[in-house]
């Protein structure tokens, strides 16, 4: 259990902190939600009903949209884009998919290497690009929950208003929904950016995110 704990510690830590985030987030939200209900003259709701609720639904596919979203435009962009300097970058005139050799696959596969990258074909192929199409098919997923699920409280707050509901379409190129979308999207692409440069002057000791404490400005990724 103790060699579990310490080979995961990075995923089981960042996977604590999230339940703990959702938990604080339902919380909290829970309490917004009835203040709301109480000035509108409205019962509260419990824990249970809040927790299944689209306004809950709503906020945390949102949130996961834009982190998924981010995630997969930054490693298809650091595939075919460098900066200089940044370790979160390749090397300069590394940019593309690299020679075979490079990325160890098929006949420069090890023993230890993947099945799916040992042999040419389709699985090579899927297998290749895999960490990009998962992330995307969560960001669509979470996308589409998160519109569903908008759409719902959106309507829920027209009925309330004695106003006519919108269809999902109606919803999904409405301002309230980009709104939402937009402001989540631009900031998951400044800490990306803000990483990407920050990266190039500034150290962290011991983190693979980081250079060498030593390492010069220009140094670039993994570059000596």
């Amino acid at each position: 259990m103790k060699r579990f704990l310490v080979e995961n510690g990075l995923s089981l830590f960042f996977v604590a902190i999230l339940l703990l985030a959702l938990a604080g987030q339902s919380v909290a939200g829970l309490a917004e939600y009835n203040s709301q209900q109480t000035t509108a003259g409205l019962e509260s709701v419990s824990y249970g009903l809040y927790l299944t609720s689209s306004d809950f639904a709503v906020d945390v596919a949102e949130n996961w949209q834009s982190e998924f979203l981010q995630f997969t435009l930054y490693i298809l962009a650091t595939v075919y884009l460098v900066q200089r300097g940044s370790s979160e970058s390749k090397e300069p005139g590394k940019a593309g998919l690299e020679s075979d050799a490079d990325q160890k696959v098929a006949e420069y596969s090890r023993p230890d290497s993947p099945s799916w990258a040992r042999t040419r074909g389709w699985r090579l192929s899927l297998y290749s690009r895999s960490l990009t199409l998962l992330m995307a098919l969560i960001f669509v997923a979470s996308w589409v929950a998160q519109s569903i699920a908008g759409r719902a409280a959106y309507n829920e707050q027209q009925l309330g208003q004695l106003e006519d509901p919108v269809s999902w379409f109606g919803y999904v190129t409405s301002s309230d929904f980009w709104s939402r979308t937009l402001q989540n999207w631009q900031s998951e692409f400044l800490a990306v950016a803000a990483m990407a440069v920050f990266a190039i002057y500034l150290r962290q000791r011991g983190s693979p995110e980081s250079k060498p404490v030593g390492t010069s400005h220009d140094s670039t990724g993994s570059e000596e």
